[in-house]
């Protein structure tokens, strides 16, 4: 079946809800998201049955347990794209304000203290802007693909919302298998993957939902 934005669109919402700290929320909209990814053609909604079948099944303080240790204290789970081509270098400043400058084009902005490169953001906004958001994806797939191939050999229950997500974008080309391949082997520029927080402490707060934008959602 050939891919719409109408299926990017839902996928996307879907996906950045499920990358979200599991709350009583986001764990209440679990049938809705259930029906939404059911909907779905099967190359993008069945890698998320298992996801929504372990958050439905799962107790919430073993949930919001497995959520922290998976994204706020490993690196190679990094849902900050930008850090997987920049690190922590002066690029990834400048490659966040294209993210901010994207979103403020289109008139969002970023709540303070949030970086914009989250993927959860990142989907959030492609969901409403599918042909800008699918060009910043695109930008960062191996930064996407990297962080499938961790979750995917780490058996982590997120591993479904990278396969679908990777799943809207195009098949991967020469020059990004041999990014994702550099990556894999050598990790960002500077960087030692896996041996601290991906993000400065300013940005680890204590869980609370995923970042949102400005007179968005929480």
């Amino acid at each position: 079946m050939k891919l719409t934005d109408t299926h990017r669109s839902t996928a996307w919402q879907v996906q950045s809800l499920l990358l979200g700290y599991p709350d009583a929320d986001l764990l209440d909209s679990l049938p809705l998201l259930r029906r939404s990814a059911a909907a779905l053609p099967v190359a993008l909604g069945a890698p998320l049955q298992p996801v929504l079948e372990y958050l439905d099944g799962g107790e919430p303080l073993a949930l919001a347990t497995a959520f922290v240790e998976t994204f706020d204290h490993r690196k190679r789970f990094s849902p900050y794209l930008t850090w997987f081509a920049h690190g922590d270098t002066r690029k990834r400043g400048m490659a966040l304000l294209r993210f901010k400058q994207v979103y403020r084009d289109h008139g969002l902005l970023i709540d303070d203290g949030e970086l914009p490169d989250h993927l959860a953001v990142v989907l959030e906004f492609a969901a409403a802007h599918p042909k800008t958001g699918q060009q910043l994806l695109i930008e960062h797939r191996a930064g996407v693909e990297v962080m499938r191939l961790a979750l995917r050999d780490a058996g982590s229950p997120w591993t479904g919302v990278l396969e679908s997500v990777s799943a809207t974008l195009p098949p991967l080309r020469g020059a990004e298998h041999a990014a994702v391949a550099r990556l894999v082997a050598a990790g960002p520029p500077d960087e030692g993957v896996g041996l601290a927080p991906f993000a400065p402490p300013s940005y680890m707060p204590e869980p609370l939902g995923m970042p949102t934008f400005a007179g968005g959602r929480r």
